[in-house]
């Protein structure tokens, strides 16, 4: 077994080539390039039931939606990410490997990503100026955080539960969180009998 170095450096452009010929999936930092971790099935599934929704109701418009392995274009040259759903609605999105103009992101966070996902990697990702949405959505608990940039370009937080009705203004479409949820099994807390 051949053991991998902590840290992989490149330069961008080569990260570019490298990356897709590679069986796993890298992000990509200022210059180190970071493996990404596996997803649980409930990770999954939730990511598969957000893209499904979405596909189905941009179907007829000019967006396009994709799932995992579409990596975002954050800083040309710094950063790149794998988010687990983007849409674009731009029509410079023409690059076979990524997207460059994403009107929506959704992460679906894991106990090994929810650090980045909320922090650093939402840090870059305000600095997208076509971004209008943001939204982590937690597993082990039906909750959906979505962040809207408003008119005055500041970010602001909404929450949903598993009976309320998520509309994204970023491409005009409502979900159900409960759908957001189907096939989804929570964790139950074990209590003293």
């Amino acid at each position: 077994m051949v053991a991998l170095p902590d840290n992989i450096l490149m330069s961008a452009e080569e990260y570019l080539v490298w990356e897709p010929t590679q069986e796993e999936r890298y992000e990509y930092w200022d210059g180190e390039v970071v493996m990404m971790s596996g997803a649980t099935r409930n990770h999954n599934r939730v990511s598969g039931n957000f893209f499904k929704l979405l596909d189905d109701a941009l179907a007829d418009r000019t967006c396009e939606v994709y799932i995992v392995d579409v990596k975002v274009q954050i800083e040309p040259g710094q950063k790149y990410f794998y988010p687990d759903v983007v849409v674009t609605c731009d029509e410079r999105d023409t690059d076979p490997q990524l997207v460059q103009f994403p009107c929506l992101i959704i992460e679906v966070l894991s106990p090994s990503t929810e650090a980045a996902d909320r922090g650093k990697k939402f840090a870059k990702y305000r600095q997208s100026p076509t971004l209008q949405e943001y939204v982590l959505v937690q597993v082990a608990q039906p909750i959906v955080e979505v962040f809207r940039r408003n008119e005055q370009g500041k970010w602001v937080l909404s929450e949903y539960n598993l009976g309320d009705i998520l509309r994204l203004e970023s491409v005009d479409v409502e979900i159900a969180i409960a759908h957001v949820y189907r096939q989804v099994q929570f964790e139950t807390e074990l209590t003293d009998a």
